[in-house]
């Protein structure tokens, strides 16, 4: 019961971290500029819905993925290590979200639903950093619980995010833009210290084979 727990702490933490909703926050506050409440209600879901389903997707495909391109599990954690530390030393920086040009999204014409898939779903919200982690993560999983354990943390990650979105507004207007850089910098730290873990574990087991 313990492990289990654990694990669960382990891939929320990781797939919170990475998916990160206080970089995206204000990228959804832009993109609801204008919008009524119903709609930016529909905007929110469709887009914390479609990370979730694209999560879920690579968890459940990775395995035939590692199998066609003959990948292992410790490759992809010293490559998924580096991707990660580059990931969290950005937000240590408190970077910006890399995404399109603004500009691209200033057309009133624009269906909000058409921005809910992408870019707010994949890749804001799903991106390569927690594409890797999900598919490290449900690798790691020896048995059904475990796998069981990944999707819950999935699950709950998509329903916590979901919410921080549609309180957005008031999430940034409460924590202002020095809070909002503090949170971005803590998570920045646990992704680095995620990423160090996964590297030294894969590389070790890569020396230990050759």
């Amino acid at each position: 019961m313990k492990e289990l727990l654990d694990f669960y702490l382990l891939a929320f933490t990781t797939l919170f971290s990475m998916v990160n909703p206080f970089s995206v926050m204000p990228v959804f506050v832009k993109f609801s500029d204008g919008l009524s409440k119903e709609q930016t209600k529909r905007l929110a879901k469709k887009g914390t819905l479609a990370a979730m389903i694209a999560m879920v997707f690579f968890a459940l495909s990775g395995q035939m993925i590692f199998k066609f391109f003959s990948i292992s599990l410790d490759s992809l954690r010293v490559v998924g290590g580096i991707l990660f530390f580059i990931n969290g030393f950005d937000m240590l920086q408190a970077k910006p979200v890399r995404t399109k040009d603004e500009t691209d999204y200033e057309d009133d014409s624009q269906d909000a639903s058409d921005m809910a898939v992408t870019p707010l779903g994949i890749p804001l919200l799903c991106g390569p950093g927690t594409i890797t982690a999900v598919i490290l993560m449900n690798q790691g999983a020896t048995n059904l619980q475990s796998k069981g354990i990944l999707y819950l943390a999935i699950l709950s990650t998509s329903v916590i995010v979901l919410f921080m979105l549609l309180a957005s507004k008031w999430i940034m207007e409460k924590l202002g833009e020095a809070g909002a850089k503090v949170l971005f910098r803590i998570m920045g730290l646990i992704v680095m210290v995620i990423a160090v873990e996964y590297f030294f574990t894969g590389l070790r087991n890569l020396l230990r084979i050759a």
